[in-house]
């Protein structure tokens, strides 16, 4: 028989194989995911001779600790703020504006590869356009007589690691946002309109109120994606700026003063405050998902 019959005479359902299509991933996720981070949180709990101990998470609470998770903070909530608003923007002039409908395939296409683009490479671009020698600064002060750095800008700041992770928060965000543009229902803008509603009203009443759980959500997402970088940072500021990935690598690197334990706790410290934005992103967009539907 091609199935096997149970006692109350219902024919069983076949053995499903598609699970097997899953061990691939899960074996990935097992080794370079799961088990890593079990390896950093425990060794966050031990000293070198290996017993347990909470003397590392006491040392994040040291002044220059505490200084380093706080410009990180910033940092990536300023990013992902920005990388908020000029997205949406962006993803609603070439969703619901008035651009041209050609428009909308190249700029995805960029924000695709723009919003992967990050570490060592991003960051000689922009030393390599606005450095002290880079091609936009050169320009300004010949051709304009400008000289931004004179002006107080500098990129080895806060404002400039944000403006560098805003080349990738903002194709991010455009991308995350656009399908949520896409389902908005043109019945409510027709419905809004019949009844005697603006556009201001539709977008304060009805469509940003929608759009909510996705933009807060987003929000979270962003900041998560800027507060675990590191190569870009490190490669762009060095030791210039003391933010809690460059504090990291400094711990764990091998140096004669590194603790790798310590480096440890700051890397749970890390998987605790992006933990927390992932988690209010998958929560947000679940409310998002049952608003569309």
């Amino acid at each position: 028989m091609a199935h096997a019959v149970s006692q109350s005479g219902r024919t069983a359902s076949p053995r499903s194989w598609a699970w097997l299509g899953l061990l691939p991933f899960l074996l990935f996720a097992l080794l370079f995911l799961i088990l890593p981070t079990m390896h950093v949180v425990i060794g966050a709990f031990r000293n070198p001779a290996g017993e347990f101990t909470l003397a590392n998470i006491r040392n994040l609470f040291t002044p220059s600790i505490l200084a380093a998770f706080s410009i990180s903070i910033r940092v990536s909530f300023a990013s992902a703020f920005l990388g908020c608003l000029i997205g949406f923007f962006v993803a609603w002039a070439v969703t619901l504006g008035d651009l041209p409908a050609w428009l909308r395939g190249p700029v995805l296409t960029f924000s695709g590869v723009a919003s992967n683009f990050a570490g060592v490479p991003l960051a000689f671009a922009f030393l390599a356009t606005l450095g002290r020698l880079g091609l936009v600064t050169v320009l300004l002060r010949e051709w304009f007589g400008i000289n931004i750095y004179a002006l107080g800008f500098n990129l080895l700041s806060f404002w400039g690691l944000t403006l560098t992770y805003l080349f990738f928060q903002i194709p991010l965000m455009i991308l995350i946002v656009t399908p949520a543009l896409d389902g908005l229902r043109r019945e409510w803008r027709e419905a809004a309109e019949i009844l005697g509603a603006s556009g201001l009203q539709y977008w304060r009443l009805i469509a940003l109120p929608i759009l909510w759980p996705t933009l807060l959500g987003t929000l979270a997402l962003l900041f998560a994606n800027a507060f675990g970088a590191v190569a870009t940072a490190y490669a762009l500021t060095g030791s210039s700026l003391s933010i809690v990935p460059i504090l990291l690598f400094a711990q764990i690197r091998g140096d004669v003063l590194g603790d790798p334990h310590l480096g440890y706790a700051l890397a749970f410290g890390m998987i605790v405050v992006t933990g927390i934005g992932n988690a209010l992103y998958i929560w947000m967009r679940s409310r998002a998902e049952r608003w569309m539907k």
